[in-house]
């Protein structure tokens, strides 16, 4: 590596997972052309990488907030590019980071055109901010992870449905100020028999017992499976204020939905001659799912006109995974239908199903949890980004406004 070229990360190398970082290089010739590459192993040790080709200054140094790449994964002005354009080698693979306690960990590096290393640095990129705590819960039938701010709240409560574990998108809440339970749909293998929505009631109930916690209601974010089952426990289960909803179904989706002992929701099923194959290998399974408004399946569809809470929901246009816009539509429609106006709706036209928070990597396709072959998940890259950066922000927003108690509140920082 040349001593005089320098690559650094602004304004830290470290920082927490969903903050924006500038990537600059000096120390180069004069329009010196080359390629700036990241690479990340994910908690499954599988190795992902980007590259892009730039050119320097007449100064000899590159910005990637001014810059544009000229070829690689990406091309025109692109400033966190190289993170979300990490890919495996091999097709649909998604990139697992959902432990809490281990950061994010990209090397970013400066080549020369023959591929000579002249500079790297790594960043450090934390889901838990200082003073957030981190629990283990197995509390009767709550089985999850509950993640609390710094400082002595009371703070608003939100519990996080994610289809299976993950801790990322729960404790990157707590950084905000929020009281936290990430809590899996499944914890193992799926029951195809039942599920009993008592269980994410428990939970609910749990979350307001915790000290710290403010004596409004309880929000809950969702996306996928998790969607019915919070459209579910705003319709059915007092205390629910708010819930965020994204891409997700307007009914019951698979497995038959019990409360107290009574079956509430039937189940809508699939229709498997309807997946789509594509030369990938990956299948679209949007049109495999049956239609909720079909006379027969009118006992799937979640009541949320009986809900006394509010709505965000977030639909996909390009979503390969459910038809998310439609079912929003049918939701807001019946919403409006019933005199209500307890919802927000955004559409996002070039986003695939997987919304997260910002700046992790793409994935247009990966093995089906559930389905347990790969699916296209679809989603224009660049357009998916800006997506999930606006919505990020949005989902804060809209559960401070239903959930806050005009209390002071800590946000986290490293």
């Amino acid at each position: 590596m040349s001593a005089q070229i320098r690559l650094r990360l602004l304004p830290s190398a470290r920082c927490l997972f969903d903050e924006p970082i500038q990537v600059k290089v000096a120390g180069l010739r004069s329009k010196q052309l080359v390629t700036l590459r990241a690479r990340s192993t994910d908690e499954r040790g599988v190795l992902f990488n980007s590259s892009a080709s730039y050119r320097a200054d007449g100064r000899g140094e590159i910005d990637l907030n001014r810059d544009p790449s000229l070829s690689g994964n990406y091309v025109g002005v692109d400033p966190m590019g190289l993170l979300r354009s990490l890919k495996a080698d091999d097709l649909h693979k998604y990139f697992y980071k959902n432990k809490a306690l281990e950061p994010f960990m990209v090397n970013f590096s400066v080549h020369e055109e023959e591929g000579r290393m002249l500079a790297e640095a790594t960043n450090e990129r934390l889901l838990m901010g200082d003073g957030v705590r981190r629990v283990p819960v197995k509390e009767g039938n709550v089985q999850g992870v509950l993640f609390t701010p710094p400082g002595e709240g009371p703070f608003p409560a939100v519990l996080d449905l994610c289809t299976f574990m993950s801790e990322k998108r729960a404790s990157l809440l707590a950084n905000k100020g929020f009281v936290v339970l990430a809590l899996p749909v499944f914890i193992h293998k799926p029951n195809l028999e039942r599920m009993n929505l008592d269980d994410f009631e428990e939970a609910l109930q749990f979350l307001q017992s915790q000290p710290k916690v403010s004596s409004k209601g309880v929000g809950v974010i969702s996306r996928s499976k998790g969607g019915d089952i919070a459209l579910s426990l705003a319709a059915f289960v007092p205390g629910v204020e708010a819930v965020v909803w994204i891409n997700g179904c307007s009914a019951n989706i698979g497995i038959p939905l019990y409360y107290k002992e009574r079956e509430i929701l039937s189940p809508l099923m699939f229709n498997f001659g309807k997946v789509v194959p594509t030369e990938s290998g990956a299948n679209i399974i949007k049109y495999a799912v049956n239609n909720p408004l079909a006379e027969e399946n009118k006992g799937s569809v979640v009541p949320i006109e009986q809900a006394d809470g509010h709505f965000l929901f977030v639909a996909s246009e390009d979503d390969l995974n459910w038809d998310s816009k439609g079912y929003l539509d049918d939701m807001v429609g019946r919403l409006k239908h019933h005199g209500k106006k307890n919802f927000e709706n955004i559409t996002y036209p070039a986003a695939g199903h997987l919304l997260e928070p910002p700046y992790g990597p793409h994935c247009p396709s990966a093995l089906h949890g559930m389905l347990r072959f790969p699916v296209v998940w679809g989603g224009e890259p660049r357009a998916h980004a800006a997506a999930e950066l606006h919505l990020w922000q949005k989902i804060q927003d809209f559960l401070r406004t239903h959930l806050s108690n005009n209390a002071a509140q800590t946000t986290s920082k490293l």
